[in-house]
């Protein structure tokens, strides 16, 4: 089982993949977006490749918890997805992921300089969110997730 990890941005796609456990991803690149066709015919491709069986699409939500205009298109990238592919879709809360990244960085003994580069932009979001248990994952330039501090969306 492995996890297609992406965060979508205007002129970008940011995409990882998890390990075959689904709690550790790695990032795989960074999709210049040249339309729906072409991104998707690249998300299928690395979807080929790594064998991913789920998709997990960041949701950048407010601070407050509300849908703004990022998360709208968000949203509406994952919906996409959920119409074109045959795996499924989950977006996920990505409001505090640096947060809880530069934490469980903080705790497997990462000097600064280390968590400073391994949490810098693009927002972290989880491979895959497991209730109840911290679990460390990457993404981009992102390093690792707590269930905590982020509940999934679904959708």
């Amino acid at each position: 089982m492995r996890i297609l990890a992406i965060d979508p941005g205007e002129r970008r796609l940011g995409v990882a993949v998890s390990d075959p456990t689904g709690i550790i991803a790695v990032p795989v690149e960074v999709i210049e977006r040249r339309g729906w066709a072409k991104d998707l015919a690249r998300l299928r491709h690395l979807m080929e490749i790594y064998q991913v069986t789920e998709i997990v699409v960041g949701l950048p939500l407010t601070e407050s918890g509300t849908v703004g205009p990022q998360a709208r298109v968000a949203a509406q990238f994952a919906e996409r997805l959920r119409a074109s592919l045959a795996v499924p879709v989950t977006e996920v809360d990505e409001r505090y992921s640096t947060v809880a990244a530069e934490r469980s960085l903080r705790e497997s003994g990462a000097g600064r300089a280390a968590r400073r580069q391994a949490v810098a932009p693009p927002a972290p979001v989880p491979a895959r969110p497991a209730p109840g248990a911290a679990t460390a994952r990457a993404k981009t330039s992102w390093v690792s997730s707590s269930a905590r501090s982020r509940s999934p969306v679904r959708r």
